[in-house]
């Protein structure tokens, strides 16, 4: 007889990453081995019985911001970066389903040759299903980053939380690559984020996810099981709350 999976006290999450999350060793594009890793950390918690929403920044191919800073106008630097959101979030949905996962991209920019428009009655019924919805191309609009498009969808998906996977474990008072003297909060609420300008999501993100009470938890995508481990009641990670 097969072994229970371990208890979550939630029932569907909004994961968020960024582009460079998915470069590995890399300094540009997709590192499949690591597109891997981060597949079978989703898929980990795919088989808790979690609903799992996804979405995936593009700072990996191209990020609109930096595009404007070169001189290129902004509203087109942030679509370009839009679609870069869906090259990833399809890399994604090779890697998940290649480990059985069943997986939806949708996406905020029309684009039905390969990835289904977001229509929310729908999204919500194949997260009833148990797929996993990746949510692409942003929200839609310039002048919003993934960052927001997350918080956004996982409101609208009635998530529990945002899990921000980062390259360390939680949010600390200062970088600890530099500062090994860094203290790691367990919890901290939103206020004292934006008053502190924590680099923990931008500061549109941090106030929609305040005004409607939906936590934000970080922690390090890097370790292995860490995903599911958290959901378990286990691992480092810190709380963004009220």
């Amino acid at each position: 007889m097969a072994a229970e999976p371990p208890k979550t006290t939630y029932r569907r999450v909004m994961l968020k990453i960024s582009g460079e999350a998915l470069m590995g060793e890399t300094s540009y594009g997709l590192h499949p081995p690591t597109v891997e890793h981060i597949a079978r950390e989703v898929a980990a918690v795919h088989e808790m019985g979690v609903e799992i929403c996804m979405v995936i920044g593009g700072g990996n191919v191209f990020r609109g911001l930096q595009g404007a800073a070169q001189g290129m106008e902004r509203t087109t630097a942030d679509y370009m970066g839009m679609l870069a959101t869906v090259m990833n979030a399809l890399a994604m949905q090779s890697a998940l389903e290649s480990l059985g996962v069943f997986t939806r991209v949708i996406s905020a920019i029309p684009m039905d040759q390969i990835c289904e428009p977001y229509i929310r009655r729908r999204a919500v019924r194949h997260l009833e299903k148990k797929r996993v919805c990746i949510f692409a191309a942003g929200t839609g609009n310039p002048y919003f980053t993934t960052d927001t498009a997350a918080t956004l969808r996982a409101n609208e998906m009635a998530c529990e939380a945002i899990f921000k996977g980062t390259q360390v474990d939680g949010v600390y008072d200062s970088d600890p690559k530099t500062n090994p003297q860094a203290v790691r909060y367990d919890r901290i609420t939103y206020d004292q984020v934006l008053a502190d300008h924590l680099k923990v999501m931008d500061a549109s993100a941090i106030a929609l996810a305040r005004d409607n009470a939906l936590p934000i938890i970080v922690f390090s995508l890097d370790e292995p099981g860490g995903f599911r481990g958290i959901l378990a009641g286990e691992g480092a990670y810190t709380m963004v709350h009220g």
